[in-house]
C-alpha cells in the first residue's frame, strides 16, 4: 500500500491522521520537525506527505522547497493559516494541495487519494505526446523543451499534459480541473489560477511559446 510521511509538531494530529490513514488502507509515517520530516522521507521514500506549515526546526515551506529540490513526491500541506496569500504561497512554492485546520479526516483521505491517483494510474494510460519541441512523457512524469528538463510539480505536470495532447483546443477551468484532479469538487479556481501562473512562468523561463489566455473561455496551448 501507498506509504504516506504525516509530518506535524502536534501529536494529537499525527494521530488524528495516521488513524484515518491507516483505516483507509495507507502505510503511515510521521515526523514532529521538519528536519526529521527529511530524514524520514530519504530513509522510506513515501509516496506522499501531508506537511504542516508552522514547525520547529524547519517549517514546512522550508520542506517543501527542500523535497521539490530533489523530488516530484505529492505535497498536501495542512496547515490553520488560512488566507488566500498563505494558501496561494504553498502552492507557488511547490505544493499540490492545501487543507486547513479544523480539517475533516474524511475530506483528507479524499484528497490524498486524488493526489495518488493523478500520480500513479492516470500518466501511465498515455503515450509520450510531443508538441513543436515540446515533449510530455506520462510514463516517466518528465516534461522537456527543447531538451532541457521542465521542473514541474504533479499538478503543473497534469495541466500541461492536457494541453500537450489537445495541442489546439481551448481549455475552460472545468477542463482543466477535470484533466488535473481526480474529485473535482475540492479544487477551487484560485487553486488552478495558481498553478496555471507557476506553469506559465516556467515555460516562459525556457523559451517555451507558453499558455495563451482567451478571454472569457479559457486557455489554448501556444505553438511554436
Amino acid at each position: 500500500m501507498p506509504k504516506i510521511l504525516i509530518v506535524d509538531d502536534d501529536p494529537h494530529i499525527r494521530d488524528v491522521v495516521c488513524f484515518a490513514l491507516t483505516k483507509a488502507g495507507f502505510t503511515t509515517l510521521t515526523a514532529a520537525d521538519g528536519k526529521a520530516a527529511l530524514a524520514q522521507y530519504a530513509l522510506h521514500q513515501p509516496d506522499l506527505v501531508v506537511l504542516d506549515v508552522l514547525m520547529p526546526e524547519l517549517d514546512g515551506l522550508q520542506v517543501c522547497r527542500e523535497l521539490r529540490a530533489i523530488s516530484s513526491v505529492p505535497i498536501v500541506f495542512l496547515s490553520s493559516r488560512d488566507e488566500e496569500v498563505d494558501r496561494v504561497v504553498g502552492l507557488e512554492i511547490g505544493a499540490d494541495d492545501y487543507v486547513v485546520k479544523p480539517f475533516s479526516p474524511r475530506e483528507l483521505v479524499a484528497r490524498v487519494r486524488a493526489n495518488l491517483r493523478r500520480v500513479d494510474i492516470e500518466p501511465l494510460r498515455n503515450a509520450v505526446l510531443r508538441v513543436d519541441e515540446l515533449e510530455v512523457n506520462p510514463e516517466r512524469f518528465e516534461a522537456r523543451w527543447k531538451g532541457q528538463d521542465l521542473p514541474l510539480t504533479q499538478t503543473e505536470f497534469m495541466l500541461l499534459r492536457t494541453f500537450a495532447a489537445n495541442p489546439d483546443r481551448v481549455f475552460t477551468r472545468d477542463m482543466l480541473m477535470s484533466g488535473a484532479y481526480d474529485v473535482r469538487r475540492i479544487v477551487s479556481n484560485r487553486t488552478i489560477d495558481s498553478h496555471m501562473r507557476r506553469l506559465r512562468e516556467k515555460l516562459q523561463q525556457a523559451g517555451a511559446p507558453g499558455i495563451r489566455t482567451i478571454h472569457g473561455v479559457g486557455y489554448r496551448l501556444n505553438r511554436a
